[in-house]
């Protein structure tokens, strides 16, 4: 690998510096840098932030390849600014073994866009019944930390416990899709006013709490940890508010679109607002905000759900659920939490790159832009404003629900130890 001289960028939004890399390692941080042979990347303007983290993506392969594969969600990873995704088991056969995360684990080495971590299912198949094979997915060559059945919750106390002492004995996490099955039998969107006027089922906030609050005491009961995917009501902050306060090793992430997206838009019934769990209330948003914004939430996570054309193209009630993330992901949390002054660039790397590696145990990202460190590095222009064109995405999918909107910020260039696998906002 060459050399490569990035000058002038704003590290982590601080004062302009430069930094040069030489093979896979960041080599030196300074100003006035210079180096023989280096390729001269001029970054005045821009943010440099350590490569992004995101701990909840569904890469869909094996089994869905018509949405997605390991090859177009990393592609589209890396556009987004992202250098390791940790991948969704929830594929077809369900990664519940040892060696279908092996599988995802040597196609995403394969891709070479980012790099994948898998997360094991917690139970087999998904069916909450009986617990998978942690032990042997973390004893793999995949080194699983990450567990859960997202998509669908664990909701067998029993079995729950049961998995937060088993992943216990080796640091692991079990990462919940909080939501009580039977209080969301037939449910559509999240209950309120708009679901009465609308007639659609509701899906109440209670539904996801109510995990929540059973899930957090069962954590400090084993003493164990447990991770909260996509949280979406004010009612959950103020659970995780409190269960931090205990001291209970309890994380919680959140989505881009529910920092952005109310469900005054399920009124146009365009189902590519139809997400699990659903879009809440201006309320639910702006709590959300807040606690991203405080600590209470650890970390943004896109939840990257792509669909083909029919699974989308349909009437909401017939639709599948959920949302592309990973190539917005960035632009939606400058809008919403950078540009109101709820955050600095520096809180952004924490959200997206320190935390959700830490939570995830991932060695090698998530770490500091200074000398020594892995050159797992990502470039943004803050001053850029486009509309979003999903025809010009990586990902194999387009069910975007940002479509024509304008969002700021555009990633220039990303790295993934030291490789540019993004160059001028276009896959290297």
């Amino acid at each position: 690998m060459s050399k490569i001289l990035i000058r002038g960028a704003r590290i982590l939004g601080g004062e302009p510096g430069d930094v040069l890399i030489d093979g896979e390692t960041v080599t030196e941080v300074g100003t006035g840098l210079d180096a023989a042979g280096a390729t001269v990347i001029e970054a005045e303007g821009q943010i440099l932030l350590p490569g992004l983290v995101d701990l909840h993506t569904h890469l869909r392969e094996p089994g869905r390849e018509d949405s997605e594969t390991v090859l177009t969600g990393t592609r589209a990873a890396a556009v987004g600014g992202f250098t390791a995704v940790h991948a969704m088991a929830n594929t077809f056969p369900v990664a519940d073994t040892a060696g279908v995360v092996e599988q995802v684990w040597r196609l995403g080495k394969e891709s070479g866009y980012c790099d994948v971590q898998p997360v094991g299912a917690v139970t087999v198949g998904l069916e909450g019944k009986q617990l998978a094979e942690l032990g042997a997915m973390h004893d793999s060559a995949a080194g699983v930390k990450v567990f859960s059945d997202d998509g669908k919750c664990v909701d067998d106390a029993v079995i729950m416990r049961r998995a937060l002492e088993y992943v216990k004995a080796f640091d692991g996490v079990v990462a919940q899709h909080a939501q009580e099955p039977r209080l969301t039998e037939g449910a559509q969107m999240n209950e309120g006013i708009v679901s009465a006027e609308l007639g659609l089922g509701g899906w109440p906030a209670v539904a996801e709490e109510s995990i929540i609050a059973r899930d957090v005491l069962l954590a400090a009961h084993v003493g164990s940890r447990v991770h909260i995917c996509h949280l979406s009501t004010a009612g959950s902050v103020e659970i995780v508010r409190w269960a931090k306060s205990k001291g209970w090793n309890v994380t919680a992430e959140v989505t881009p679109h529910h920092l952005l997206l109310t469900d005054e838009l399920v009124r146009t019934y365009n189902p590519v607002y139809k997400v699990n769990p659903p879009l809440r209330t201006e309320a639910d948003v702006l709590a959300l905000r807040e606690a991203l914004a405080d600590g209470t939430i650890d970390c943004v996570a896109t939840d990257h759900a792509p669909h083909p054309h029919e699974d989308k193209d349909c009437e909401w009630a017939a639709a599948a659920m959920g949302m592309v993330g990973l190539e917005t992901a960035l632009s939606v949390v400058q809008q919403t939490m950078v540009d109101p002054g709820l955050i600095d660039w520096a809180g952004v790397a924490d959200r997206m790159s320190f935390r959700p590696a830490a939570i995830g145990r991932l060695e090698g990202h998530g770490r500091p832009v200074s000398a020594g460190e892995p050159a797992n590095l990502t470039l943004v222009d803050p001053a850029y404003r486009g509309a979003v064109d999903p025809a010009g995405f990586a990902s194999r999918s387009r069910n975007t629900p940002y479509q024509g909107r304008e969002l700021p910020g555009r990633v220039t260039h990303t790295f993934l130890r030291g490789r540019a696998t993004v160059v001028d906002g276009k896959l290297a």
